[in-house]
């Protein structure tokens, strides 16, 4: 099958971009979302938390889809759910618990040059000079934000930051698991049964905490609806919408989500006073020229997966 345009046509470009724009705006908000939660709920709650609520939210496709899920996946779907959602998301509560949001968010936008560094070396995808170029690049990108503290350049790794980097190598072992494995399957089925493979373990994680007491606490309403946007709109709903778009427009369309992210994150971090020094902004500009060019020749859907995965 042939890409489609570039471009949605007339009848469709405002839904398209106004997907995109709502798109871009949930997932680049979830780590201002993220830093709020902590305020209220510890780290264990919040990922475990945001975790279990995308899994009720799917609940509907699994029982839609149970009787055609192939059984031999069933072990792939837990090993999916914890690198792709549960492990990312004690990742980034941990490293936001010390870090500002805009940082977290920033250098959330390496996961394509993990997806495509491990596909490589465990896959045997293929890649072609400019993407190597690319990954060079966004790996200068990402060191420049690591020995970043404060939005200041710093001599001594920020060791918090990393954590975010472990995160991504998650999502880019998992992007290449669920190509793999899953490309059968519709995206949204998928990523129903990833989360059903995981949402278990964050219900009995949750059960060691305060987290049940907490969510029905009215005194904890706006927290609470942090982390309910977290679970319900960033890793449910809105991976409905990434297949929406690509549906309406195309894959090289909806990749430039890739390039909104940091922009949203940025702005809720200056918005809610982190200073974001010059190195931070450098940071992240070399990051996104590193993943234009690992993404310039990337034009199928397959290869989108990983913005999928990234929140």
């Amino acid at each position: 099958m042939s890409e489609k345009p570039a471009h949605p046509n007339t009848s469709g470009t405002w839904l398209a971009w106004g997907l995109l724009l709502l798109l871009a705006l949930v997932w680049g908000s979830s780590f201002i979302l993220i830093k709020k939660s902590l305020l209220t709920y510890s780290v264990s709650e919040v990922a475990a938390g945001r975790v279990f609520f995308a899994f009720l939210f799917f609940i509907p496709v699994l029982i839609r889809s149970w009787k055609t899920i192939p059984k031999p996946l069933m072990g792939h779907f837990f090993t999916s759910g914890m690198l792709g959602y549960l492990m990312p998301a004690f990742f980034f509560a941990i490293a936001q618990s010390k870090i500002n949001s805009a940082l977290a968010g920033t250098l959330n936008a390496v996961s394509p040059m993990f997806t495509m560094l491990i596909g490589i070396l465990f896959f045997a995808k293929s890649t072609h000079r400019m993407q190597v170029v690319g990954l060079v690049i966004a790996l200068a990108g990402a060191l420049m934000l690591v020995f970043t503290r404060g939005g200041v350049a710093m001599p001594v790794i920020n060791y918090y930051a990393l954590y975010i980097v472990l995160a991504t190598v998650c999502y880019g072992t998992n992007i290449n698991i669920v190509s793999h494995y899953y490309s059968q399957l519709p995206a949204v089925v998928s990523t129903a049964w990833i989360f059903a493979g995981v949402g278990p373990v964050a219900f009995g994680i949750l059960l060691f905490t305060n987290f049940f007491e907490k969510i029905v606490d009215p005194v904890n309403l706006i927290p609470s609806s942090y982390l309910l946007s977290l679970g319900v709109l960033a890793s449910g709903l809105m991976s409905v919408i990434f297949n929406r778009i690509i549906q309406i427009t195309s894959a090289v369309f909806a990749a430039s989500v890739t390039y909104l992210m940091p922009i949203v994150a940025l702005s809720w971090g200056l918005l809610d006073g982190e200073f974001i020094g010059l190195q931070q902004w450098l940071g992240t500009a070399v990051i996104l020229i590193g993943v234009y060019l690992i993404n310039r020749r990337t034009k199928t859907r397959k290869a989108l997966l990983n913005i999928e995965s990234t929140l």
